[in-house]
């Protein structure tokens, strides 16, 4: 990585096997603009001064205002000590004290650590001493303060500070008392090592700036990964990673005519900022085009809907369990939803019965891409408009190639069309893991491309066919089983709603897929032989599941994807409880 200003790929225009498949206007060897990513606020208030930036409770902030309340924060931070090297952590939902946090901390010359209000507590002590966060923002909510009010005496943490959420919001009596009836609000004690949000504001916007010499190289967040075992590893994503995500995601919106309008577009916020794909794909993304950020603080159908219709959002990146809630809320059949002309579905695989009923009932594609914390998060999409595969997440983006590794051997690329680990490459993907070079090393192939851990295929078309995570793939009787596949085929079933498959113990076949189903509202259950039967023509022998558990709710990440960790860590439980008895 360098520190210029654009990358462009070496490679020739249709020397790749999907740039074929691109839209008119989107270019896979375009320049990748790479900045300083508060560059990239200070360029929208610019462009955009009077514009509004986020509408937040009954408020809305002009980009004006948005990008002084960063520098007065900027300021407030360097009073705290923190410059280049200074790690910040926010403690925060969806509200404007992120977006403020967020570029003050930069403008600062610090660094950003992102961390999940869902952590448990040893992970979060974790963070804190692995990223070596000196600094803390978080708002006086019962659910966040008193966590982080504890980690000021048993960790590394300096400084904690603490916003008040109604203080952002259009309505600051009627919201406080609201949290206050509902017992949302903490009681934030005095200490000396605690400071309030608004005391970073009363600075002035003059803050010292710190030129960054090299994009390439210096880190703009660190942002920790949620995997299935063991504590997470904090990705190094630099300045140039970021910016270049935001950009490889723009390219692909330059269709004729573009599919987003720079300075025409309003954004549906709902996915927590805390988590890649919502820094990039929402925040980042939506301020370099001068769009308005509406801001919900967590998911609820029901407002989702109203202010798609109310506000008459035009683009709306979600996860699939967000998709699936909306359709099936009893207020969509009266709601107009059809002012939606940009959703996107991340996070998860995306079952094809949802895409397709979301877009005959919104008359908005509902595109499907693939990325990772590492990759910052881009890495597929679907054209739009273009052909449009079932069960493919898409063609590389823009600036981004892939490669897949024999999962046999390990060491081997295999031929277009076979299955192998996916590896890419590309100006977005991370610098590495944090303090850990042997991992690092780990994931990186001999020419240059990262280890995904995920299982697929590219089609003649350029088109991406994720089967599975390598470490979630089951080996049933010597069969390499997917669970996707299985999930793909219980989604077609009338009366579910949610669906995980995972591996439990078979002492004869090694292991078995076993299905935890949520049914929608209203459906009737089924047993694991009516199931069978409805699966038969679907799946292969080796394939069917062998257990099932119908349950009102199925576990979740911080970002509202299906988790499968916790429902591994039942099984192991159930069976070390059985072996012990």
């Amino acid at each position: 990585m360098t520190d210029q200003s654009a990358i462009q790929s070496s490679s020739q225009p249709g020397s790749q096997p999907w740039s074929k498949s691109y839209p008119p206007g989107v270019r896979w060897n375009a320049e990748i603009s790479v900045m300083p990513v508060q560059q990239i606020l200070e360029d929208a208030a610019a462009q955009w001064p009077d514009q509004a930036a986020v509408d937040f409770m009954g408020r809305r902030i002009s980009y004006r205002e948005l990008d002084d309340l960063a520098s007065r924060a900027a300021n407030g931070f360097q009073a705290l000590g923190v410059g280049p090297g200074i790690h910040v952590g926010l403690y925060l939902p969806n509200t404007p004290h992120y977006l403020i946090s967020f570029f003050g901390v930069l403008k600062a010359g610090g660094t950003v650590v992102n961390y999940s209000p869902l952590d448990a507590a040893k992970v979060l002590e974790h963070k804190v001493e692995d990223s070596q966060t000196d600094v803390m923002v978080t708002l006086d909510l019962a659910l966040l303060y008193p966590q982080m009010a504890r980690l000021l005496d048993t960790t590394r943490l300096k400084t904690l500070v603490v916003g008040d959420l109604a203080e952002m919001s259009g309505h600051p009596d009627a919201v406080r008392a609201q949290l206050a009836a509902g017992q949302q609000l903490a009681t934030v004690t005095a200490d000396d090592r605690q400071r309030s949000f608004q005391s970073l504001l009363n600075q002035g916007a003059d803050y010292v700036r710190h030129p960054i010499a090299d994009v390439g190289d210096a880190l703009a967040v660190l942002q920790y990964t949620g995997g299935t075992t063991g504590l997470p590893k904090g990705a190094m994503l630099t300045h140039a990673n970021l910016s270049a995500a935001v950009a490889q995601c723009i390219e692909t919106t330059r269709t004729e005519p573009p599919v987003l309008e720079p300075g025409h577009e309003r954004i549906l916020a709902v996915l927590p900022p805390f988590h890649i794909y919502a820094l990039t794909v929402n925040m980042l993304l939506g301020l370099r085009i001068g769009a308005e950020l509406v801001l919900h603080t967590r998911f609820d159908a029901a407002a989702a809907i109203k202010d798609i219709s109310e506000k008459k959002i035009t683009a709306f990146p979600g996860v699939p369990t967000m998709f699936v809630a909306i359709l099936n809320h009893p207020s969509t059949a009266t709601a107009d939803l059809r002012s939606l002309k940009w959703c996107n579905s991340g996070g998860a695989p995306l079952p094809l019965e949802v895409q397709q009923a979301f877009e005959k009932l919104t008359g908005c594609r509902l595109a499907e891409g693939w990325g990772m914390t590492e990759t910052s998060p881009t890495g597929t999409f679907t054209p739009v408009p273009g052909l449009q595969k079932p069960g493919s997440c898409g063609v590389p983006s823009p600036g981004i190639s892939f490669k897949f590794l024999s999962v046999e051997d390990g060491r081997s690329h295999v031929a277009q069309g076979e299955r192998g680990e996916l590896c890419v490459r590309g100006a977005n993907v991370m610098k590495g893991y944090w303090k850990k070079p042997d991992a690092t090393a780990a994931i990186m192939t001999a020419d240059g491309y990262m280890r995904t851990g995920d299982v697929g295929y590219m089609d003649a078309d350029g088109y991406i066919y994720i089967v599975d995570r390598t470490k979630d793939m089951l080996l049933c009787g010597g069969f390499n089983v997917y669970p996707r596949t299985i999930e793909e085929a219980i989604y077609t079933h009338p009366a579910v709603e949610e669906v995980s498959v995972i591996g439990i113990h078979d002492d004869y076949r090694g292991q078995s897929p076993k299905a935890f189903i949520k049914l929608k509202q209203g459906a009737a259950a089924f047993t694991l032989e009516e199931l069978k039967a409805f699966l038969a023509d679907k799946l292969g022998k080796h394939e069917m599941v062998s257990a099932m558990d119908i349950r009102p709710e199925l576990p979740k990440t911080a970002v509202g994807k299906l988790s499968k960790k916790e429902l591994y860590e039942e099984e192991e439980r159930k069976r070390a409880g059985s072996s012990a008895a």
